[in-house]
């Protein structure tokens, strides 16, 4: 009995942290500081790596959007100096309603992504075929000049909901404002083999000097399964087996080469005043 109290009375003179040392290794109270510690370590270690990342994860995505704008552009070759030839390009910030750039934005620090999430920035989408919700009102878009100073090719964003995922890309259009050279999507999640073949580069070749518009003026790309009788020039055959991804592809590049989209920034490259 005296033996129990003399361990009790020793406990209680060493305190808190004394008591918790006399405790056995695999006591709940030593297993749980033990897990906590090993939490707060792992996520020391975790945020002081993605912080010391970060410079190079944007070096990265940078040359990633600079390789993807320079392929559709079809300027790309294995090997290059990839921020050497991307220099060939005139990046700026596009006002969508006027269809003329804007200096009110630093076309190197500019986000789509950013300006598509900010109310003042962008607008809430109620007619909205390719379910993008919101429409930024500013976007960032790049220009090719010949030796002359005139437009050679615009290369502008695109995005938009296929059936799994949003595709986002990029497509060329021609000096004379109608004219696709390429498109091309750089990050999407469809189905491998089915609405994933967008990346295969037998379906983009099709894109390349198709009419975006008919003589009325008005969009005319269609993305379906037979070829029409008349209107070939805007025709893409669909994909077998990916019908809501191709309706989705149709569907958001209908929506940016139209009146809410680059049909402005067009009709201002075809009268030479961009």
């Amino acid at each position: 009995m005296s033996d129990q109290r003399e361990t009790l009375t020793a406990n209680t003179q060493k305190g808190p942290i004394g008591r918790f040392l006399a405790l056995p290794a695999d006591s709940t109270p030593k297993t749980i500081f033990v897990a906590v510690v090993l939490c707060l370590v792992a996520s020391m270690v975790v945020s002081l790596a993605a912080v010391s990342l970060r410079p190079l994860q944007q070096q990265n995505a940078l040359r990633n959007q600079q390789i993807n704008i320079l392929q559709v552009a079809g300027l790309y070759e294995p090997g290059q100096d990839v921020a050497k030839a991307f220099a060939v390009f005139e990046p700026g910030v596009l006002e969508l309603e006027t269809g003329r750039l804007t200096d009110k934005f630093d076309p190197a620090t500019f986000d789509n992504r950013a300006a598509a999430k900010d109310p003042e920035l962008s607008v809430a989408l109620t007619d909205d075929p390719a379910s993008i919700v919101r429409q930024a009102r500013f976007v960032s878009v790049y220009i090719l000049r010949d030796a002359n100073g005139a437009v050679d090719k615009v290369i502008l964003p695109i995005h938009g909901y296929g059936l799994w995922s949003t595709l986002y890309g990029y497509v060329a259009i021609e000096a004379d404002g109608s004219t696709i050279y390429g498109l091309q999507f750089y990050q999407h999640a469809e189905t491998p083999g089915l609405g994933g073949e967008v990346d295969n580069p037998r379906w983009r070749a099709q894109w390349s000097g198709k009419s975006i518009y008919n003589d009325a003026g008005d969009v005319a790309i269609t993305i379906s399964r037979m070829a029409p009788p008349r209107g070939q020039e805007h025709h893409i055959d669909a994909i077998s087996g990916a019908t809501l991804t191709g309706r989705g592809v149709e569907n958001l590049v209908r929506f940016w080469m139209g009146d809410r989209g680059y049909a402005p920034f067009l009709a201002n490259v075809r009268a030479g005043e961009i």
